[in-house]
């Protein structure tokens, strides 16, 4: 995603994503974000809580509608197509990337892609209405942390399930 993708306002949006409209189908909502995007996200939109309870879409969007949009027109300095996306730990400072949330099956760890090797986990049963505006607020899984140490930057690069935001 291109724009806007700060843990205050994709966190939310991608646990209620989870808990309803993928029906905590981890594979699902992976292969939708991840796996079956050409090259990667403009915007994520409201289409995402489709399923949520009214109250959960209110809070997340005050009762807005906007749909979510893939990087479609771009144009490379050579003329050349396009290609998909990739962010490594190597990469991730390369492409002015602030924020790398991984899609784990515990839940997203939320990586500061400037400053960071790893971050907390946010547990994918976390109330999508949570204040992520103070990160150091944030109640993190920390038995997820657990299971999953952090990784050194210049370690192999994560899966294609990793998705970045600016």
């Amino acid at each position: 995603m291109h724009f806007d993708g700060g843990p205050s306002s994709k966190l939310p949006l991608l646990l209620a994503a989870f808990q309803h409209r993928f029906h905590q189908d981890l594979e699902a909502m992976t292969r939708h974000l991840v796996d079956d995007v050409a090259i990667g996200w403009e915007e994520l939109g409201s289409d995402l809580l489709d399923g949520a309870p009214p109250e959960i879409i209110a809070a997340l969007t005050g009762g807005e509608h906007w749909p979510s949009r893939t990087l479609d027109n771009l144009i490379t300095p050579d003329g050349s197509p396009p290609t998909r996306m990739t962010v490594t730990e190597t990469t991730a400072a390369d492409q002015d990337l602030e924020w790398v949330y991984v899609l784990r099956p515990s839940g997203i760890e939320v990586i500061p892609a400037q400053h960071y090797a790893s971050g907390p986990f946010i547990s994918w049963d976390t109330d999508p209405r949570t204040d992520f505006t103070n990160p150091a607020a944030w109640r993190p899984n920390t038995s997820a942390s657990a299971a999953h140490p952090p990784s050194p930057r210049a370690a192999a690069p994560r899966t294609s399930r990793t998705a970045a935001r600016r």
